[in-house]
């Protein structure tokens, strides 16, 4: 048997349902499907990290671990894998170097093979921590760049940021294009000079926002790429990823043969079809292409996003405004890539200084915060007026931004100690603490009412009486 020379990444049960339904299916629609997917041949499934973690327990009354734990027991042939935002891991901002660790160390524990990291600012030593512990773990690195563009994000940038990466032990490469910016002629050209200086393998991730992810993903894999991000027809397109099935069929009895069948994929499809019409209240409207990301650089969920804060302060007259001063505010702020959570501070930026009528009048203080270095290293300078009008004299911060959060974990253990049932617990108590513990003490309540069948140990609320 061939060894097929191009393979597939499915997204379905990650970034495309988190890019077309704010992340809001859950497990139950998940495994019906799971025995026929990992028959498929597939590279690997996306299935944890991102904004996941966040929405089992926020939205969906489910326990994220045990949600990995599920799929790994289902998933007996295929590769699993994450997308791990560094040192925010699964959150919105950084913390402590204990807590990345432990996470790593769980994660892998529970069932992930492969763990993709990245970091908004591309800042390298916001992902190092989390890089040694996969490594110790014994899992698959894979580091990511943030693909973006503007005058410092080049080429050569780019390729050189690949070889540090090798040099920190990363044992693939991806190019993650979350806006969706990658043309297929800049595609080929970063595919061979990345595989030119490493000699790594190659994974490209992209949306479908600008039309381009096809046309961009078929460049580089002429060029080299070893693996691409696609997601199952019914979840694909718009803000997710290209559909699976298409490039199976456009790839078929050629060179890049990926092995895998579509007469596997269709039930798998039709499964998803159901899904999809579950959910329909909620799915995105967006199926076109979208200009305003060509134009503006601005990811589908900045976009989205920007729409929400206007229609809140009843200002949506002013839409065109906010994405004409986007770019004018990322370049200020040393033109860091647009993802999260930059996405999120130059989008509320930007919206200020048009409602305000009066620029950097009203600076919030996850902004000071990035100006002052906790984020990480933006990519180019920062306007030195800026700098000025929002943090004054102050001098940012030159160190790895890790290093000034202390231990978190002890903390985390001791909070959750009179009522956690498992060592995960802690975990998702230091991540996001008022939303675990309302999960966590709800979860364990209706439990034990279950388990020991008596009706007054929980009132209506599922909290203890």
């Amino acid at each position: 048997m061939n060894v097929p020379k191009v393979r597939v990444t499915e997204t379905a049960l990650r970034d495309a349902h988190q890019s077309l339904m704010a992340t809001r299916m859950r497990i139950e629609d998940m495994l019906p499907v799971a025995e026929m997917m990992d028959e498929i041949g597939y590279h690997s499934l996306e299935v944890w990290g991102g904004a996941t973690f966040d929405s089992c327990m926020r939205f969906l009354d489910e326990d994220p671990w045990e949600r990995l734990r599920g799929l790994r027991k289902m998933f007996k042939k295929t590769k699993l894998q994450m997308l791990l935002r560094g040192q925010n891991i699964v959150g919105y901002r950084h913390y402590a170097d204990d807590t990345v660790r432990e996470f790593v160390k769980r994660a892998v524990g529970n069932g992930l093979d492969i763990i993709r990291i990245f970091d908004a600012l591309n800042d390298l030593r916001n992902m190092e921590v989390a890089a040694d512990q996969v490594k110790k773990e014994g899992a698959h690195l894979q580091l990511s760049i943030s693909y973006t563009l503007s005058p410092v994000h080049t080429l050569t940038a780019f390729a050189d940021l690949s070889v540090k990466m090798k040099e920190m032990g990363a044992d693939s490469i991806c190019i993650k294009d979350m806006a969706g910016l990658l043309s297929p002629v800049d595609a080929s050209k970063l595919v061979k000079a990345i595989k030119k200086n490493t000699g790594l393998p190659v994974q490209v991730h992209s949306h479908y926002t600008s039309g381009m992810a096809s046309m961009a993903y078929l460049a580089s894999i002429e060029a080299g790429a070893d693996v691409v991000d696609c997601a199952i027809s019914p979840f694909s397109m718009g803000t997710s990823q290209p559909p699976t099935e298409s490039l199976v069929a456009a790839l078929a009895g050629g060179p890049y043969d990926t092995g895998m069948k579509l007469e596997k994929l269709v039930p798998v499809a039709n499964h998803f079809k159901q899904i999809r019409e579950k959910y329909k209240d909620i799915f995105v409207s967006l199926t076109a292409v979208d200009v305003n990301v060509l134009i503006y650089q601005i990811p589908g969920g900045m976009y989205s996003n920007l729409e929400s804060q206007l229609k809140e302060q009843n200002a949506m007259n002013r839409l065109d405004e906010v994405l004409q001063e986007v770019p004018r505010v990322r370049k200020e702020m040393g033109y860091p890539p647009l993802v999260t959570p930059t996405s999120q501070l130059v989008g509320t930026q930007a919206t200020l200084n048009v409602l305000v009528g009066e620029r950097w009048k009203i600076i919030p203080k996850e902004v000071r915060s990035y100006l002052m270095g906790y984020y990480g290293k933006p990519p180019a300078e920062v306007d030195p007026e800026i700098r000025k009008k929002a943090i004054g004299d102050e001098m940012p911060i030159t160190c790895r931004p890790g290093e000034k959060i202390e231990p978190e974990m002890e903390e985390a253990k001791k909070a959750v100690e009179a009522w956690a049932l498992q060592p995960e617990d802690a975990l998702s108590y230091a991540l996001f603490p008022a939303v675990a513990k309302d999960f966590l003490m709800k979860k364990y309540a209706q439990k034990t009412k279950r388990d020991i069948g008596l009706e007054t140990l929980v009132d209506g609320t599922g909290y203890p009486v």
